[in-house]
């Protein structure tokens, strides 16, 4: 067994959350090891005055990481897995999915109890295309701004009074203790996540089988055929730029239902539908669900967002 471990990382807070609680669990199941950190800034954490829509092409919070493991500074990668495209480099593979954390979006505010509760022309905060179109589809009276950052960044812009409400992810807030005077969980089915979404992905070299037999222990089979299934979907919806994609996988024995959808962010129309069939066939389920979605009129928008992207 090797003696040393090396994780390369983000370093925004939850990012160091994240690779802290792998650090520990290793040591904890391999006495003695030796963990060290490697925080990597990426493209994502050094472009913050423009939206992610806007900023284009895959990776941005992960290519920087992935080059540390190619070229040998660092043995293990921790992703929020929401970030990490469909494809992966030559050399590397995603093979452990821990147990996950809550998958579903939270509103906070400082004054305001729900989504509904919201006045008129409220200002809400959120990078995504994916929750500016949900919440388009319910509120399109609401006033939707960009808000880049780090989560405790952005949350600390709603307690200074910036935003009337903002719509972040649950993990994070859960892993970072981090809280506001109101809260709404948004839940599928009315509010599906990103896929991924509060999941996390360790990423190795496929060439070290030693460090992917000493992870083997952290895999959680649940969380990762949910992931397979949501990432599939994304997989074939993908065109290259951030888009309104949102997709949720539930499992109940040994049958998986994935619900999935694509939405315009400038109206709030959706392409929606589910899909239910064998667990192991994950992968296969996410795919059909995609091509039923594209056939109701999904690849459009698609197309449109990527275009604006450009």
């Amino acid at each position: 067994m090797r003696d040393k471990l090396v994780i390369a990382t983000r370093g925004s807070k939850l990012a160091l959350w994240q690779a802290n609680y792998v650090a520990a669990r290793l040591r904890e199941a391999h006495p003695g090891l030796v963990v060290d950190l490697l925080p990597i800034k990426t493209k994502g954490d050094k472009i913050l005055d423009v939206p992610l829509a806007k900023v284009g092409g895959k990776g941005l919070f992960v290519k920087e990481i992935e080059e540390a493991l190619l070229d040998g500074r660092a043995d293990v990668a921790v992703h929020s897995m929401k970030d990490v495209p469909a494809e992966q480099p030559e050399g590397l593979v995603v093979g452990i999915v821990p147990e996950r954390e809550d998958p579903c979006d939270m509103l906070l505010s400082v004054a305001h109890d729900s989504l509904a509760a919201l006045p008129a022309g409220a200002t809400v905060g959120t990078s995504s295309l994916r929750r500016k179109a949900q919440l388009t589809a319910v509120r399109p009276d609401l006033a939707i701004v960009d808000l880049r950052g780090n989560l405790d960044t952005r949350v600390g812009k709603l307690l200074d009074g910036q935003f009337d409400a903002i719509v972040v992810a649950a993990a994070g807030l859960n892993r970072l203790g981090l809280a506001a005077p109101k809260a709404e969980r948004l839940a599928p089915p009315r509010f599906l996540p990103a896929a991924a979404q509060g999941a996390l992905g360790i990423e190795y070299r496929v060439d070290d089988p030693q460090t992917a037999s000493m992870l083997a222990f952290f895999d959680h089979p649940e969380s990762r055929d949910a992931v397979a299934a949501e990432r599939a979907f994304l997989a074939r919806l993908e065109g290259g730029c951030q888009v309104p994609i949102a997709a949720f996988a539930a499992i109940d024995g040994d049958r998986l239902t994935l619900d999935g959808l694509v939405a315009d962010p400038q109206t709030g129309e959706t392409f929606r539908d589910a899909v239910t069939g064998r667990r192991d066939a994950a992968t296969d389920l996410g795919q059909a669900l995609a091509e039923t979605v594209l056939a109701m009129g999904a690849k459009a928008v698609l197309d449109a967002v990527c275009r604006d992207a450009t």
